[in-house]
């Protein structure tokens, strides 16, 4: 069975190679639409779109015995969600916030998969994973923002880069705060014999 990436991110790229899983990468292009206000239902949302519109363009290309994985990742804060900062000035903002306290990291996952002859069937869940940040100062956190390592990563920081300084602890999958909860992916595919 062919695995499809509904994603260009690097880290989930290397998730996936890191777990043996051979896979090709086709970003979904669909506007995301967001309904939903509590961040589990978001991130199951937009993975759930992401999936079904990369599986709509295999079922177009005719493609047979497939599964795609749609993911999507928000930092949460006190009910607040952060997606990826616009500019040097919103990041700094986010990590003010973040500093000193605990937060929540949300990743949604969608599997979609077809075999010859039959519909698609999807399978969507959702990782939440605590995190908590070190104290920082306002030094800290520029310099930690003019690295522009924060530019792309939900909530602005990345737990594998350089913020691995700042990060006091975690309470569930440190995978899932790198964007993909890769060890409950596989067993999900496993049970249903898609590897």
């Amino acid at each position: 069975m062919k695995i499809i990436l509904a994603s260009a991110s690097p880290r989930r790229k290397e998730l996936l190679k890191q777990a043996g899983l051979s896979f090709k990468t086709m970003p979904s292009a669909r506007e995301e639409k967001i309904t939903k206000q509590r961040p589990e239902e978001v991130v199951e949302e937009l993975s759930y779109q992401k999936a079904v519109d990369v599986c709509g363009q295999l079922e177009q290309k005719m493609e047979e015995d497939f599964v795609v994985i749609g993911a999507d990742t928000v930092v949460s804060a006190w009910g607040n969600i952060m997606g990826k900062p616009k500019d040097k000035e919103e990041a700094g903002r986010m990590l003010k916030d973040l500093q000193g306290k605990s937060h929540q990291v949300y990743t949604g996952v969608t599997l979609a998969w077809k075999y010859k002859d039959t519909p698609a069937m999807f399978y969507t869940f959702n990782e939440c994973t605590d995190v908590t940040v070190f104290p920082m100062t306002d030094e800290e956190i520029d310099s930690y923002v003019n690295s522009m390592e924060p530019m792309d990563k939900a909530g602005a920081y990345a737990i594998q880069g350089r913020f691995a300084a700042y990060i006091q602890g975690i309470c569930g999958d440190y995978y899932n705060v790198v964007g993909l909860p890769i060890g409950r992916v596989c067993q999900e595919l496993k049970q249903r014999n898609l590897i």
